[in-house]
């Protein structure tokens, strides 16, 4: 069994830390629900993709990340308190399309096995 890199660790910890501040410091109702689903760091710790699911809200997908995106130096610092590497990593908030893609794969499937019947 392969163990976790330093970056991937460190992404999991951003990730867990990340969600329980979103959910304390970003006090905007018409985000909705949303979920931080992974995170991507770089080699050499500078940056961290963070990709995010939004469900419900009265903001877009589109509208929702740049909110995050515009709270991302706030999050950043934050982050900052709790994790204990030496430099915290740039925050970048993207759309994860991945649940929607698997939608599709499901509704795809679905529709062969029916025709098949």
């Amino acid at each position: 069994m392969k163990e976790f890199s330093r970056t991937q660790r460190i992404g999991v910890q951003i990730q867990r830390e990340l969600a329980l501040i979103i959910r304390k410091e970003i006090r905007t109702p018409d985000l909705g629900m949303l979920t931080v689903s992974e995170v991507k760091v770089s080699p050499d710790l500078k940056y961290a993709r963070v990709y995010v699911t939004v469900f419900g809200g009265r903001l877009d997908i589109e509208q929702s990340v740049a909110h995050l995106n515009d709270a991302a130096k706030s999050l950043r610092h934050h982050l900052s308190q709790r994790l204990t590497t030496r430099t915290t990593p740039s925050l970048q908030f993207m759309h994860d399309t991945s649940i929607e893609y698997a939608s599709r794969l499901t509704a795809l499937i679905d529709s062969v096995q029916v025709k098949e019947k």
